[in-house]
């Protein structure tokens, strides 16, 4: 990846109405708006979130962001290459004068709208496959769902009776195969515990971002049932390509192996300082 003419496109609007975006630069405009993210993934049920700055918007632009569930999708790389790195609404919105300028600052759920507004009634009599559950879940929620490579689904032979929020019956019916959800860029992921969603590897080195040296990391498990936190802290420069669940082939002087992406943080200012991430990668 050439690590060089950063590029970043801002969209916002609410859901099936008109938006705006900022970002594309031309001949004339040679300089985009000024940005600032702070992006946070997990690979939990708990939502993910994103804080995104944006300078000097037009009043039409912030009336949009002060629109009721606002969504927003941010994309952010290099040259023609811009990976969508987060979706989600915004939850607060403020302007307010920095030096002269209006800064935009912006607190953003993925997820949000899915969770907050989704309730079912199931019921199934006899035996039912949680994969059935899930896929009416998803549905209900109107969500797109991602099943992973290797996702395996239990029957239930006594039925499945459930009413209430979406979120609480996707914990049961995942508990029940031993697998785990989360919803990513606007996608609900549903994959064998402490795996990873598709057989792709992407290599991390210095020649594909890696920066600095990785840092071991060793938290061992509290009981039986946890996950043996061992692997590294790495960071390297902005790809939006790897994601939550992703498998990584790590390869620098004092570390190497294949590991699985627990948690990244994407940070990012097209005015100074790298675009960067930094990953907690789990043997």
């Amino acid at each position: 990846m050439k690590h060089f003419d950063r590029q970043y496109r801002f969209a916002a609007g609410p859901a099936g109405g008109e938006g705006f975006e900022v970002g594309a630069t031309t001949r004339e405009s040679p300089s985009a708006l000024r940005i600032r993210f702070l992006v946070d993934k997990c690979e939990t049920e708990t939502p993910n979130v994103a804080v995104v700055s944006l300078w000097n918007l037009n009043p039409e632009q912030l009336a949009i962001l002060n629109e009721k569930d606002c969504i927003v999708t941010l994309r952010a790389g290099y040259g023609g290459h811009m990976p969508l790195i987060f979706i989600g609404c915004i939850t607060y919105v403020q302007t307010s004068l920095d030096k002269g300028d209006r800064e935009t600052h912006m607190e953003i759920v993925d997820g949000r709208i899915e969770l907050r507004d989704s309730y079912v009634s199931l019921s199934y009599a006899g035996t039912i496959n949680t994969k059935k559950i899930i896929e009416d879940v998803a549905a209900a929620m109107g969500i797109t769902l991602l099943f992973s490579h290797n996702a395996e689904f239990h029957d239930l032979p006594r039925g499945f009776s459930f009413i209430g929020p979406s979120r609480v019956a996707l914990d049961k019916a995942c508990a029940s195969s031993g697998l785990q959800w989360t919803i990513q860029n606007g996608v609900l992921h549903v994959k064998m515990l402490r795996d990873a969603m598709t057989r792709q590897v992407y290599l991390l080195d210095a020649d594909s971002g890696l920066l600095g040296i990785p840092k071991k990391i060793n938290y061992g498990a509290d009981n039986a049932d946890d996950e043996d936190q061992s692997g590294y802290i790495a960071e390297y420069l902005l790809n939006g390509a790897i994601g939550i669940g992703d498998f990584v082939r790590l390869e620098s002087a004092v570390a190497k192996g294949y590991f699985r992406v627990k948690s990244v943080e994407m940070r990012g200012d097209n005015i100074k300082g790298d675009w960067k991430c930094t990953a907690k990668l789990i043997a």
